[in-house]
């Protein structure tokens, strides 16, 4: 999974857009005032941290190695993802999609 590729499924949620509130390196998505992902753009492999479901968030930290605790983030609803490759981006696709609906209350 590539950046662009990435970046162009978040931004097709509804009102979605990029800030950079953390400066370079660190792109922020939001819709309206909230953040449902973050993509660290200059790490190897792309990274990205989405909102989760507590209880979805663990099981996923225990099934997946690449999925981690939110870096820098509340580590109860946030997970970091390594895109790897070791989840298909079918599987990302639904964690952003889950993120977004959290986050605009869907």
């Amino acid at each position: 999974m590539d950046h662009k590729t990435v970046e162009d499924y978040i931004l097709s949620m509804p009102n979605s857009r990029l800030d950079y509130p953390f400066g370079e390196g660190v792109g922020v998505y939001k819709t309206g005032d909230k953040m449902f992902a973050l993509i660290s753009e200059d790490k190897k492999p792309l990274q990205i941290s989405l909102k989760c479901d507590p209880q979805l968030a663990i099981t996923l930290r225990e099934k997946y190695e690449t999925v981690l605790e939110g870096y820098h983030l509340n580590k109860k609803h946030w997970n970091t993802i390594l895109l790897t490759g070791q989840l298909p981006w079918e599987e990302v696709q639904g964690l952003i999609l889950h993120s977004y609906n959290l986050v605009a209350g869907i």
